[in-house]
C-alpha cells in the first residue's frame, strides 16, 4: 500500500510540474477563459485538479477556431486569386526552362572516371 501511495504521489508531482510548464510555455492566444497568469496560478495552487482543469477547459487546441493557423501560399485561395494568369504562366515557363537546363546537363554523358 505504501508503494502505491509513493508511486501515485510521484506521478501526481510529475503531472503537476508538466501542467505548470505546459501552461507557461503556451502563447497567450492558446488560453481560454481567463488570462495566462491566472491559469498558472490555478495550476500551481490546486495541484492535480488545476492541471486537469487546464487540459480540459483552459488549453485551446491548435485546430480550434480562433487559433492562429499558418497556411502555405499554394494552399491559400486568396493568394492564388491574387496571382494573375500571366504571372503564373511566366513562373511555369521559368520552371520549365530550369528543368530543361538540368536535363541538358545530365544528358551530356557520364562524368569521366577520376581514377587513373
Amino acid at each position: 500500500m505504501a508503494r502505491l501511495l509513493i508511486v501515485g504521489g510521484f506521478l501526481a508531482a510529475v503531472f503537476w510540474v508538466f501542467s505548470i510548464v505546459d501552461c507557461a510555455v503556451q502563447p497567450s492566444t492558446r488560453h481560454r477563459g481567463v488570462r495566462k497568469a491566472v491559469w498558472i496560478l490555478i495550476v500551481v495552487l490546486i495541484p492535480v485538479i488545476g492541471g486537469i482543469l487546464w487540459f480540459t477547459i483552459g488549453r485551446r487546441r491548435a485546430n480550434e477556431k480562433g487559433a492562429i493557423r499558418v497556411i502555405a501560399p499554394d494552399d491559400d485561395p486568396e493568394f492564388l486569386r491574387s496571382i494573375s494568369k500571366s504571372e503564373q504562366d511566366a513562373r511555369i515557363r521559368r520552371l520549365e526552362e530550369e528543368l530543361a537546363k538540368l536535363e541538358d546537363e545530365s544528358d551530356d554523358g557520364p562524368a569521366p572516371d577520376p581514377r587513373p
